[in-house]
């Protein structure tokens, strides 16, 4: 009988420690094979703002299997069957978008899990094959992530902080940007302020707090108190192919 394959973003955050999502970029089965080996807990794959099918977040779920890594879905809508379809192709993890209340979380925490804990779909898809007891060992294993992406949630931040069921708290900057009037700045102080707040608040509670974080920022935030990390590989791409025809310009002309 095979064994449920281990979450290793919820290992990782169980054992204390700080885990690490590669994403912000256009991620395919390919990529994420070449990254593979590199040594990220999850890799994101994007469905609210991407062109992904289901086959593509398959296929990618897969990829993630192979290197034993989270395959953390954002899916475009805090809805049942949109986050139980998810996890039927294969995803590990889910992160649902604009959480800004109690129910809102509760909602999430309950779509992701099978009962008595939730009422995910009866369903199973392929990381039940061969897996005795596999609902049970879904609700162990099933990443749940409540991105907090307004200022209606920061308001509502300490009833949603109390809904079980939500592995990690992520406050989002660009749309919490947005709600504070600060659109396409979300290094602005005072968006970077609420956000510092809340993570105080969230791991002040007991709960996990993640961050989108760069090179540049992601000590901060670990001193911080936050524990899960998203990134993004495009500027390590563009840093190094500017700095590759820099060198070609200063001795090529």
């Amino acid at each position: 009988m095979a064994e449920m394959r281990q979450n290793r973003v919820k290992r990782v955050l169980r054992e204390g420690g700080c885990a690490t999502v590669l994403g912000g970029g256009p991620n395919t089965p390919d990529i994420i094979d070449y990254m593979g080996e590199s040594g990220f807990d999850g890799m994101w794959l994007e469905t609210e703002h991407g062109s992904l099918t289901w086959e593509q977040v398959a296929h990618m779920t897969r990829a993630c299997d192979l290197w034993g890594v989270t395959s953390v879905c954002r899916v475009n809508s805090n809805e049942p069957w949109l986050i139980t379809r998810a996890l039927d192709v294969g995803a590990t993890g889910i992160v649902v978008p604009h959480v800004n209340s109690k129910g809102e979380a509760e909602r999430a925490a309950k779509s992701a899990k099978y009962g008595p804990e939730g009422y995910r779909g009866m369903y199973t898809g392929r990381q039940s094959y061969g897996v005795a007891d596999y609902f049970r060992r879904s609700n162990e294993e099933t990443l749940v992530v409540a991105l907090l992406e307004e200022t209606e949630a920061v308001d509502n931040l300490d009833e949603i902080l109390s809904v079980d069921g939500i592995d990690v708290y992520f406050m989002a900057p660009s749309d919490l940007a947005q709600t504070m009037g600060h659109t396409g700045q979300p290094r602005h102080p005072e968006v970077l302020a609420v956000i510092d707040r809340c993570i105080e608040r969230i791991t002040a509670a007991g709960r996990v707090a993640g961050a989108l974080v760069s090179d540049d920022t992601v000590e901060g935030y670990i001193e911080k108190g936050a524990r899960f990390f998203l990134t993004s590989w495009l500027p390590w791409l563009t840093g190094g192919a500017n700095g590759f025809l820099a060198k070609v310009r200063a001795k090529g002309g």
